[in-house]
């Protein structure tokens, strides 16, 4: 007779699952890939530019060309090698004759690197030619 009632008082109870250990560890998760992750910044390139006392502001150039203290050119979030910029150049002077450029490079890139990049545009063309500088 025991054994009857057992079972009885087993199936009136109801089993419930507590949700609140759960929660707490999703929000300790949440928190631990917040505080970890590392936000990545898409576009550009550090380029710590020389200072010149001479320095101008210039209105917005219609090409920028980053280069890099290890000899690297960047356009427009694309990495060129140095033959591909005359003819970069090129197509850019079919679509914009008047187009200016600017060439920021890093203060520890070598003056060589800069020339050839200052020479390609001027073989494809561009006469608008800047080299960005901070001002003192």
């Amino acid at each position: 007779m025991q054994s009857i009632r057992y079972t009885r008082a087993a199936r009136n109870r109801r089993s419930e699952v507590n949700m609140t250990p759960l929660i707490d560890m999703v929000f300790i998760l949440l928190i631990f890939f917040i505080v970890t992750t590392s936000f990545v910044r898409e576009s550009g390139i550090d380029v710590n530019r020389p200072a010149a006392q001479s320095a101008e502001t210039k209105e917005k150039a219609n090409v920028i060309l980053g280069l890099t203290s290890e000899g690297r050119i960047y356009v427009e979030g694309r990495t060129l090698d140095i033959r591909s910029v005359r003819a970069y150049m090129e197509r850019f002077l079919a679509e914009t004759p008047e187009g200016s450029v600017v060439i920021v490079a890093d203060k520890q890139s070598m003056t060589g690197n800069a020339v050839q990049v200052l020479d390609q545009c001027r073989l494809a063309g561009v006469r608008n030619i800047s080299i960005a500088a901070k001002k003192e």
